[in-house]
């Protein structure tokens, strides 16, 4: 089973090549959540794999997004309790391996590894986006090392992470002060562009975005998955002034890029 977080498409992606090598049933977090805070009766808490648990998402500061972990913690978990997780960044996961291994001990699952893939970057309330034609080389870059690990899994083999490293005490501040300083909607803008088509407040994985007089709200439980921003079909959304300029990053489902500038 491969349960996958993705705010732009990029672990969605990576997820869909995994199963193409598996044949595991394909599950989105996103989804699940959305059903939870919503208080949908249908909500799923339960989760039961006669393979072993297969686990994506991006990389946040060298661990995973807290809301990943905080689905862990509050889901349940049977069957082949070994679990993968796959993680993709921009440049490297840093000790997430050794967090993820904690977590597995914490929660009952044998720790099979985490490896990561590069792929294009979304952060655009940090760093620069990629053109569409760097994006895309480094989307087909990701196939083949995708693949790979595919077959590990398949094959219940320890996968490791190449983009991995240095020391845990560094990256748990570096966290600690990242989600402090940059885990915010408040600089969120929306400009006179915007059409009030609401793809904002469908993508938005929390909950967190309601339209008001057709023009989107924040209600200050963002993960910051970028997921609005970059989806938005105006590019009428701006995080404060620094993603000005910046091209907006989504990749479908498919593959394809949305070809926005």
């Amino acid at each position: 089973m491969i349960l996958y977080f993705s705010g732009t498409g990029n672990s969605r992606y990576a997820a869909s090549i995994l199963a193409s090598q598996t044949g595991d049933e394909l599950i989105c977090i996103n989804d699940i959540l959305r059903a939870r805070i919503r208080k949908d009766p249908a909500a799923r808490w339960d989760f039961h794999s006669d393979s072993p648990f297969v686990f994506v998402c991006p990389v946040y500061c060298w661990r995973m997004p807290h809301v990943v972990e905080d689905f862990l913690r509050e889901s349940r978990f049977s069957g082949d309790m070994r679990a993968y997780f796959v993680l993709t960044c921009g440049k490297s996961t840093g000790p997430s391996a050794k967090h993820a291994e904690l977590l597995c001990g914490e929660l009952g699952f044998s720790f099979m590894g985490l490896t990561s893939v590069i792929m294009p970057e979304n952060y655009i309330a940090l760093f620069d986006s990629p053109s569409y034609d760097e994006a895309l080389g480094k989307i087909r870059a990701a196939v083949s090392p995708l693949e790979s690990t595919g077959r590990l899994i398949a094959q219940c083999r320890p996968i490791e992470d190449p983009n991995g490293g240095y020391t845990r005490s560094l990256h748990t501040k570096m966290n600690e002060t990242f989600y402090k300083l940059h885990i915010t909607d408040k600089p969120y803008r929306v400009k006179d562009s915007c059409i009030g088509c609401g793809r904002c407040e469908t993508v938005c994985p929390l909950v967190n975005i309601r339209l008001r007089e057709g023009r989107p709200v924040w209600g200050g439980n963002c993960t910051q998955c970028m997921a609005c921003i970059s989806i938005c079909p105006e590019n009428a959304i701006e995080y404060g002034t620094k993603s000005r300029g910046k091209r907006r990053y989504y990749l479908r489902a498919d593959g394809s890029q949305l070809k926005r500038d």
